[in-house]
Order: C-alpha cells, then sequence, then structure tokens
C-alpha cells in the first residue's frame, strides 16, 4: 500500500522548475492535481459521469491490472492549465499531506463509505487506493521521480 512517507521523499526531490517528460502539467499544477484526486476520494469534490455508467465495470477492473495509465490523458474535470491554488510548491505538497490524511480518515472512521469518480464509478476504499497508485505512479513517471 502506498505510504505517506515514501511519496514525501518522492515530493521534497520535485522542483518548481522540474519539466515533465510529457504533457504541460507543471509540477506544481501536477501536485495540485493529486491533491484534487483526494478530494475526490473523500467526497469534497464531485464531477458528473465522463464515461458512459456501463463502462464503469470495464474500468474499475482496469484498477486491478498492472497496465499503467496512458500518456497524455486529457480530463475536463481536471486541465493541465488550470489556475494554481497555492504560490509555491512547497504550500501544495503541504494540501497533498492534508488531503491524503484526510482521504485516510475518512475511510477510517466510515470503512463501508464509497465515494464517486467520473471515470472509475463508485468507489470504495482498495479501489481508491489502487487508483491512487496507478495514478501517482503515472505522475511521479512524467516528472522523474521514479
Amino acid at each position: 500500500m502506498l505510504s505517506l512517507e515514501n511519496l514525501l521523499v518522492q515530493l521534497n526531490q520535485l522542483k518548481s522548475s522540474t519539466k515533465p517528460i510529457w504533457g504541460s502539467m507543471s509540477a506544481q499544477r501536477m501536485v495540485e492535481h493529486l491533491s484534487e484526486s483526494f478530494k475526490m476520494a473523500s467526497g469534497k469534490l464531485s464531477f458528473p459521469a465522463e464515461v458512459p455508467i456501463s463502462t464503469f465495470e470495464k474500468m474499475q477492473a482496469f484498477l486491478m491490472t498492472d497496465k499503467p495509465m496512458a500518456k497524455n490523458i486529457q480530463v475536463a474535470f481536471s486541465p493541465e492549465d488550470a489556475p494554481l491554488r497555492h504560490e509555491e510548491l512547497e504550500l501544495a505538497i503541504d494540501e497533498f499531506v492534508e488531503e491524503w490524511i484526510d482521504f485516510i480518515d475518512g475511510f477510517e472512521e466510515n470503512p463501508s463509505k464509497t465515494s464517486e469518480h467520473p471515470y472509475y464509478g463508485s468507489l470504495n476504499f482498495d479501489q481508491w487506493i489502487r487508483l491512487h497508485e496507478k495514478h501517482i505512479n503515472h505522475h511521479f513517471e512524467q516528472f522523474g521521480l521514479v
């Protein structure tokens, strides 16, 4: 399972000037984007489904595979050029930590909880962890952190 301590070791290698290997998102935007995925998992953010509901089962099955996420995916709910929320990368990393903790705490308080993702549908804790593993690895590869 993901460990916040290990994630921070990798995130602390990131500089605001770090350029992506693919895509156009800045390093800080990537961290803020990851925080948004934790907010979604916690139920703080919600977006309408972006794929037919009939594909959710197939998308959830993908989570259980070792297949990586495709590069250069554009998602309407999180554009690469969205305005930054923080003045600097370190503050974005602080938000990441807060959202990680809220995500874990929320599911510890309510283990049967589910929350919605616009591509994967209703996900439980284990499914969210799997999605976060794939998603974080995808973006850490994008910025040369793994």
